[in-house]
C-alpha cells in the first residue's frame, strides 16, 4: 500500500513539475528538459553554449555582457549535464560546455567532446527546508527519518543528484533516504519549484538556488559535504574556436566570476573551500 501511495505521489509531483516549468514546451515524458535562449543583440556571428540548467541566472547576464563587449551572440541550450553530454555526442555541434561540476565535465572529456577546462565558481550543496522548518530537520541524517517527503536530483542527469548520493553513502543512509524519496528530477530547477510550492519537506539544493522567501538553508558540514566546482571549456568540434575561447576566458575572468558571485555562487578559488579538489 505504501509503495502505491509513493508511486502515485511521484507521478503527481512529476506532472506538476512539468506543467510549472515547461508550460507550452514539448518535452516528452518530462525526462530531458531543455531551454534554448539567445542573447538579445543582433551580431554578425554567434556561438552555441551547452550550460547546466542551474547556471541559467549568471549565464544570461554573462551573455549580454559578452555580446556588448565582443559583438558575438550567445545561444544557450540548458539542461541536466547528462542530457547535454548526450546531445553533444549525437550532434557534434556547439562551441562551449559549462556544467555543474568537474565530474560531468570529465565525462565529456573522456568521450573526446571537450578540451581542457577553466574553473569558475563553486556549487555548494545545502539542505533546503520549508520556511520555519516545520519538520525540524537539522542534518542530512534526518533525511532518513520515516514520514518525510524528499525530492532529489536524478543521479544520472544532475550534478546535485550525484553529490547527494555520495553524501548519503558516506553516512550509510542511502536505503533509508530512498524510502522517503517521492520524486527525482532531471534538473535542479525542478527541485526549487517543489520547495517553492511547498510540495516536499526537504531536498538538497545548491546555495545559489535557495529562495529565502519560501525556504531555509541548513549548511552541510565540510567533512560530509560534496562541494562542486564549475568548469568551462571549448568543444573539440567547435567551428568558432576563436569566439568560443574568448567566451570561456570571459566567463572565467574576474568580470565573469563577479557575475556568478552576484547570483549567489562563491567564486573560484575561495579559501573556505581550499580542500575541495577538481
Amino acid at each position: 500500500m505504501r509503495k502505491e501511495i509513493l508511486h502515485a505521489t511521484q507521478v503527481t509531483l512529476g506532472a506538476i513539475a512539468c506543467i510549472l516549468i515547461f508550460l507550452g514546451a514539448v518535452t516528452p515524458g518530462c525526462m530531458a528538459p531543455q531551454d534554448t535562449t539567445v542573447s538579445p543583440a543582433s551580431p554578425q556571428a554567434s556561438i552555441l553554449v551547452y550550460a547546466g540548467a542551474g547556471l541559467k541566472a549568471p549565464m544570461e547576464e554573462i551573455a549580454k555582457e559578452f555580446t556588448r563587449e565582443y559583438g558575438t551572440g550567445v545561444q544557450y541550450t540548458y539542461a541536466g549535464s547528462g542530457v547535454l553530454i548526450t546531445q553533444m555526442n549525437l550532434t557534434k555541434k556547439g562551441d562551449v560546455f559549462i556544467t555543474g561540476s568537474t565530474v560531468e565535465y570529465s565525462s565529456a572529456m573522456d568521450k573526446g567532446l571537450v578540451g581542457p577546462y577553466q574553473l569558475v565558481a563553486y556549487h555548494v550543496p545545502v539542505i533546503a527546508v520549508q520556511k520555519g522548518n516545520p519538520k525540524n530537520i537539522t542534518s542530512v541524517q534526518d533525511f532518513s527519518r520515516p514520514g518525510l517527503k524528499i525530492a532529489l536530483g536524478d543521479i544520472n542527469a544532475t550534478a546535485i543528484g550525484k553529490a547527494g548520493a555520495k553524501i548519503f553513502r558516506k553516512l550509510n543512509i542511502t536505503d533509508a533516504v530512498e524510502r522517503n524519496v517521492v520524486t527525482r528530477t532531471p534538473t535542479i530547477n525542478e527541485l526549487t519549484v517543489f520547495m517553492n510550492t511547498g510540495q516536499i519537506d526537504a531536498t538538497i539544493l545548491t546555495l545559489d538556488q535557495v529562495n529565502n522567501e519560501t525556504m531555509e538553508a541548513i549548511p552541510i558540514p565540510n567533512g560530509v559535504n560534496e562541494v562542486l566546482i564549475i568548469p568551462i571549456g571549448v568543444t573539440t568540434f567547435s567551428e568558432n574556436q576563436d569566439s568560443a575561447r574568448k567566451f570561456a576566458d570571459f566567463v572565467a575572468s574576474d568580470e565573469g566570476k563577479a557575475i556568478f558571485v552576484k547570483h549567489g555562487f562563491p567564486k573560484y578559488p575561495d579559501p573556505a573551500y581550499a580542500d575541495v579538489k577538481p
